[in-house]
């Protein structure tokens, strides 16, 4: 038995999650994507990745980016050593593919702010 605490929506609901013959048992959530995420949780948890990477020919000198989708929590740390290598240019658009397929994921890296050229 585990006690989760749901972060699919703004509710948080606080989840009973527990191993049975067949399957899980989910109790606390007031919908569906509780139950999943309860679930998910125990048996293969993920996470959205927010961070940034270098960034040139802009005002600013990090570029914000985010996993367009969620990643396995245990490759959170790989990720960001990955990432941390990472330098590139303006002009960038939000949704700018910055990192496709990392690490062989699935997931691309993308622009979470739209960054024009200035000239220093």
């Amino acid at each position: 038995m585990a006690n989760v605490t749901c972060i699919v929506c703004p509710m948080g609901c606080p989840l009973v999650v527990t191993k049975l013959d067949e399957g899980y048992n989910v109790e606390g959530n007031t919908c569906k994507r509780g139950e999943k995420y309860g679930i998910e949780e125990l048996t293969n948890p993920k996470r959205v990745i927010t961070t940034t990477v270098k960034l040139d020919k802009s005002y600013l000198n990090l570029l914000p980016v985010k996993t367009e989708d969620s990643i396995p929590k245990g490759m959170m740390f790989e990720i960001m050593e990955v990432l941390d290598h990472i330098k590139v240019s303006a002009p960038i658009s939000v949704g700018d593919i910055i990192v496709e397929n990392i690490l062989n994921t699935g997931v691309n890296i993308v622009s979470s702010k739209t960054v024009e050229v200035v000239n220093i």
